[in-house]
């Protein structure tokens, strides 16, 4: 039998138990679980309390609901303790952790990129422009993410792209930092071209190389700042 959710807790806590389960291995990837009145005389908890709870699984990718199959396992890892976890980062490991994404990103697009891909960072490059003091630089942040996430999708690697899409959260708050009214310095439209440069060059090293140097202002002034 399941360790029961106190009565007192409602579908977080019933989540949690099946979480665990799912952690020990108990129920495989690719296994269903048991069925709701099942988890819910399991857990000592409601039906309507279960199915909150396997709503909440589901929408963090742990479980999948297959109408007229039932409930299946989908995935042992659930990021959102990885989330939490990073909420505790600093903006100095934020950026550090950006730039060796970034570094390699731009290494494997010098490699790979076609000339429809230089075409289409040119032009989110273009599109960029100056953060608009109409909207506090909402639709900028926007903007100048797209040209980053682009050039991760040029490196071809699933992955590294899944990986930068997972922390477009802290990828956001870095660029934010360095805009109109903070102390850290705002990479220019050149620091920007100059990474597309280096793509262009089809050298991993140049390409490298620019992204260091688009990061080093930043990072070295928060180092000075400890922030």
């Amino acid at each position: 039998m399941l360790a029961q959710a106190p009565r007192t807790s409602l579908a977080d806590t019933a989540a949690d138990s099946i979480r665990a389960e799912i952690s020990a291995g108990r129920w495989a990837v690719g296994s269903r679980i048991p069925i709701e009145p099942q988890l819910a005389q399991l857990l000592g908890v409601s039906r309507g309390t279960v199915r909150e709870a396997v709503k909440t699984l589901v929408s963090r990718g742990l479980l999948e609901v297959r109408q007229g199959s039932g409930t299946y396992v989908r995935s042992g890892f659930d990021p959102s303790s990885s989330l939490q976890k990073l909420r505790l980062a600093s903006l100095r490991d934020q950026f550090e952790v950006r730039r060796a994404l970034e570094v390699e990103a731009a290494r494997l697009a010098a490699v790979r990129h076609t000339s429809r891909d230089l075409r289409r960072l040119h032009t989110l490059l273009d599109k960029r422009g100056v953060p608009d003091a109409n909207d506090n630089g909402a639709s900028f942040i926007e903007r100048d993410l797209a040209f980053h996430l682009a050039i991760v999708d040029v490196s071809g690697n699933l992955a590294l792209a899944e990986t930068c899409r997972f922390i477009t959260g802290y990828i956001k708050e870095t660029i934010a930092s360095s805009m109109g009214g903070t102390n850290l310095p705002e990479p220019d439209d050149a620091a920007h071209r100059a990474i597309v440069e280096g793509i262009a060059s089809r050298d991993p090293d140049v390409a490298a190389a620019a992204v260091r140097a688009f990061m080093a202002p930043m990072i070295n002034a928060l180092a000075l700042g400890t922030r």
